[in-house]
């Protein structure tokens, strides 16, 4: 880390105005729905095979490695067999093909009372699969399992990414969810405290989650400053607690949640439906309506494209998540997951880079407080032992460094391509 740190974050044009203020749109169900056999880098172990009829909620798929999910169907139908398919991260993956019989006949469901106790609640929150719903995708139970120490449940409701909004319409539509949600996490996670971090731009949205909280002395709404990357764990654990950490905010007396996390474990204990359906923000110059969608989970992205009237123009960037830390993709075939939370689609624009200027702007910028520069040409070098003392896997991915580059140039793929070559020698 440096021992002279800049503003380590940016005010980024935001762009939420395109489709805070619009209704959720349900997208039509499709006649298939396309379950991925991987999970981030881990694959699944398939849990049916072609020919079964499933129903909603049936378990169609595990991740068992150092992480247990389960991963269900969203519909019923028969299974049609197996396909290779392009996932948001970019990488081909088998999935499963179920045609839908549009009947949604659902399993027997367990539901969950609210004065569970903790440990029902974290084999519950485990069995139906819940995992982090800001794009992440990382599994809730693991944050409960251990909580000694835990002071303080971080609920993080910023919406940091440029055009996102399916956070904030999560809680305008599922207010008492939100509620039951926060204050299950909050019994679960031992803190003595509970802080509701919020943009402090939304004022009237801030004071209408205070109302909901009044008799609640022990959780608080924060409102934090509209900067990016706020919503990463690091940034917001400083903002809102002025404590750093190594690896995990536990260290820092804190366990972090996303808010649409805390909405679907309350909805998940009400019906007892794990996650099948998402809202997705759909925006950018690139699409013609852009708007907030629920969809099935394991729809292609190419419906949610067409009900936002398709795209402005041929030439277009694709990216699955914000345009800040989503992945670039060349297709709308790829499908909602349970973590998915946007699509981002703009105008294709040509860059026109130069040479570095040394200016320093994309280490003062880097919330991660490494040098991204320097990295960089630590990569074009192969410099092993120059990488890792310069703490390259610390690097989120962030996008802040390409950002803010006044030569144009790809930082934060120099850094990637620093990180894969790290791991490729084995290196962490």
């Amino acid at each position: 880390m440096s021992l002279l740190l800049g503003p380590m974050s940016k005010h980024l044009p935001g762009h939420k105005e395109l489709t805070s203020h619009k209704e959720i749109i349900k997208c039509k169900d499709v006649d298939k729905i396309y379950i991925p056999l991987a999970m981030g880098t881990a694959l699944l172990e398939k849990k049916v095979s072609e020919g079964d009829y499933v129903k909603v909620g049936t378990v169609v798929a595990l991740r068992n490695d150092h992480f247990y999910v389960p991963v269900f169907s969203s519909v019923s139908g028969v299974v049609k067999g197996f396909e290779k398919r392009m996932t948001s991260s970019t990488k081909m993956a088998e999935h499963i093909v179920i045609e839908n019989d549009f009947k949604y006949v659902v399993e027997d469901l367990t539901t969950l009372s609210e004065d569970a106790s903790k440990e029902e609640v974290v084999n519950f929150i485990k069995e139906k699969g819940i995992v982090g719903c800001g794009g992440a995708g990382f599994p809730t139970y693991f944050k409960f399992v251990k909580t000694d120490g835990c002071q303080t449940l971080l609920i993080n409701a910023v919406e940091c990414e440029p055009y996102l909004t399916s956070d904030y319409l999560n809680m305008k539509e599922n207010l008492e969810d939100m509620v039951l949600g926060i204050k299950t996490l909050f019994r679960i996670s031992g803190a003595s405290t509970c802080k509701i971090a919020i943009k402090k731009t939304k004022k009237e949205f801030i004071e209408r989650i205070k109302e909901l909280f009044k008799n609640e002395t022990n959780i608080e709404v924060v409102g934090v400053s509209d900067v990016y990357p706020m919503g990463w764990e690091r940034t917001l654990v400083y903002e809102v607690l002025k404590k750093r950490y190594d690896k995990l905010p536990i260290e820092a007396g804190c366990i972090v949640s996303n808010v649409t996390t805390a909405i679907k474990t309350a909805q998940a204990m009400r019906t007892g439906l794990p996650i099948v359906e998402k809202i997705v923000t759909v925006s950018g110059d690139g699409i013609k309506s852009p708007c907030n969608v629920l969809v099935r989970v394991g729809t292609p992205v190419s419906h949610l494209v067409e009900l936002c009237q398709g795209y402005t123009t041929e030439n277009i960037q694709l990216i699955a998540g914000g345009p800040m830390m989503g992945n670039a993709i060349t297709n709308d075939n790829f499908v909602i997951t349970a973590s998915d939370n946007g699509l981002t689609v703009l105008k294709y624009q040509e860059v026109k880079s130069m040479a570095c200027l040394r200016c320093g702007a994309c280490v003062d910028h880097c919330p991660s407080a490494i040098m991204p520069v320097n990295i960089n040409n630590a990569e074009k070098t192969k410099n092993v032992d120059r990488l890792l003392k310069l703490n390259v896997n610390a690097c989120i991915e962030c996008g802040m460094c390409t950002y803010v580059c006044p030569s144009k140039l790809d930082v934060t793929e120099g850094v990637r391509r620093a990180k894969r070559f790290l791991a490729l020698k084995g290196k962490k």
